[in-house]
Protein backbone atom coordinates (compact mmCIF):
# COMPACT_ATOMS: atom_id res chain seq x y z
CA UNK A 1 0.00 0.00 0.00
CA UNK A 2 1.70 3.59 -0.89
CA UNK A 3 2.38 5.95 1.35
CA UNK A 4 -0.78 7.94 2.63
CA UNK A 5 -0.99 11.46 4.07
CA UNK A 6 -4.10 11.29 5.56
CA UNK A 7 -5.07 10.38 8.92
CA UNK A 8 -8.66 9.56 10.47
CA UNK A 9 -9.87 12.59 11.63
CA UNK A 10 -9.20 12.86 15.74
CA UNK A 11 -6.11 10.45 15.22
CA UNK A 12 -3.32 13.12 14.77
CA UNK A 13 -3.36 13.96 18.22
CA UNK A 14 -3.23 10.25 20.07
CA UNK A 15 -0.03 9.80 17.30
CA UNK A 16 1.45 12.85 18.23
CA UNK A 17 1.37 11.83 21.75
CA UNK A 18 2.21 9.12 21.50
CA UNK A 19 5.23 9.85 19.69
CA UNK A 20 5.98 12.48 22.39
CA UNK A 21 5.76 9.34 25.09
CA UNK A 22 8.99 7.96 23.63
CA UNK A 23 10.97 11.10 24.07
CA UNK A 24 11.08 14.78 23.92
CA UNK A 25 11.45 15.66 20.14
CA UNK A 26 10.94 19.05 17.77
CA UNK A 27 8.54 18.53 14.75
CA UNK A 28 10.51 17.49 11.85
CA UNK A 29 11.46 14.55 14.75
CA UNK A 30 8.35 13.68 15.68
CA UNK A 31 6.79 13.08 12.14
CA UNK A 32 9.96 11.04 11.12
CA UNK A 33 8.97 9.15 14.08
CA UNK A 34 5.54 8.64 13.21
CA UNK A 35 6.46 7.33 9.85
CA UNK A 36 9.10 4.67 11.12
CA UNK A 37 7.00 3.38 13.65
CA UNK A 38 3.56 3.20 11.23
CA UNK A 39 6.46 1.34 8.67
CA UNK A 40 5.80 4.37 6.23
CA UNK A 41 2.42 3.80 6.07
CA UNK A 42 1.78 7.72 7.07
CA UNK A 43 3.44 10.72 6.41
CA UNK A 44 1.94 13.71 8.62
CA UNK A 45 2.94 16.99 6.97
CA UNK A 46 3.94 20.06 8.55
CA UNK A 47 0.45 21.69 7.72
CA UNK A 48 -0.99 18.90 9.59
CA UNK A 49 1.24 18.50 12.40
CA UNK A 50 2.13 22.68 13.79
CA UNK A 51 -1.45 23.54 14.32
CA UNK A 52 -2.01 19.76 16.12
CA UNK A 53 1.25 21.22 18.29
CA UNK A 54 -0.33 24.50 19.15
CA UNK A 55 -3.37 22.88 19.91
CA UNK A 56 -1.94 20.13 22.60
CA UNK A 57 0.05 22.83 23.73
CA UNK A 58 -2.39 25.34 24.35
CA UNK A 59 -4.60 22.50 25.94
CA UNK A 60 -1.63 21.96 28.27
CA UNK A 61 -0.77 18.61 26.85
CA UNK A 62 2.56 19.17 25.43
CA UNK A 63 5.09 21.90 26.07
CA UNK A 64 7.85 23.53 24.49
CA UNK A 65 10.81 24.79 24.67
CA UNK A 66 13.69 25.89 22.13
CA UNK A 67 16.49 23.96 22.13
CA UNK A 68 19.94 23.41 20.00
CA UNK A 69 19.31 20.06 17.58
CA UNK A 70 22.01 17.81 16.94
CA UNK A 71 22.64 19.90 13.96
CA UNK A 72 23.35 22.46 15.54
CA UNK A 73 20.49 24.62 14.99
CA UNK A 74 17.41 26.16 17.19
CA UNK A 75 14.10 24.45 17.63
CA UNK A 76 11.20 24.39 18.96
CA UNK A 77 10.84 20.83 20.91
CA UNK A 78 8.04 19.60 22.85
CA UNK A 79 7.76 17.16 25.74
CA UNK A 80 4.34 15.51 27.42
CA UNK A 81 3.19 17.02 30.56
CA UNK A 82 1.48 14.77 32.98
CA UNK A 83 -2.08 15.36 31.44
CA UNK A 84 -0.64 14.46 28.29
CA UNK A 85 0.32 11.08 29.30
CA UNK A 86 -3.24 10.78 30.86
CA UNK A 87 -4.94 11.88 28.05
CA UNK A 88 -2.94 10.05 26.05
CA UNK A 89 -3.82 6.70 28.08
CA UNK A 90 -7.65 8.02 27.48
CA UNK A 91 -7.32 7.78 23.86
CA UNK A 92 -5.51 4.78 23.33
CA UNK A 93 -8.57 2.94 25.21
CA UNK A 94 -10.81 5.00 22.89
CA UNK A 95 -9.33 3.79 19.89
CA UNK A 96 -9.13 0.10 21.13
CA UNK A 97 -12.34 0.10 21.41
CA UNK A 98 -13.53 1.69 18.79
CA UNK A 99 -10.97 -0.50 16.50
CA UNK A 100 -12.42 -3.64 18.03
CA UNK A 101 -16.15 -2.64 17.49
CA UNK A 102 -14.64 -2.38 13.74
CA UNK A 103 -13.20 -5.71 13.33
CA UNK A 104 -16.71 -6.73 14.86
CA UNK A 105 -18.18 -5.60 11.66
CA UNK A 106 -15.85 -6.00 9.29
CA UNK A 107 -15.37 -9.58 10.01
CA UNK A 108 -19.08 -10.49 10.28
CA UNK A 109 -20.54 -12.99 7.90
CA UNK A 110 -24.15 -12.64 7.46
Amino acid sequence: MPPSSDVLQGTLDLLVLKALSLAPMHGWGISQRIQQLSRDALQIGQGSLYPALYRLEKRGLVKSEWNTTENNREAKYYRLTAAGQRALNDEVATWRHFSSAIELVIDANA
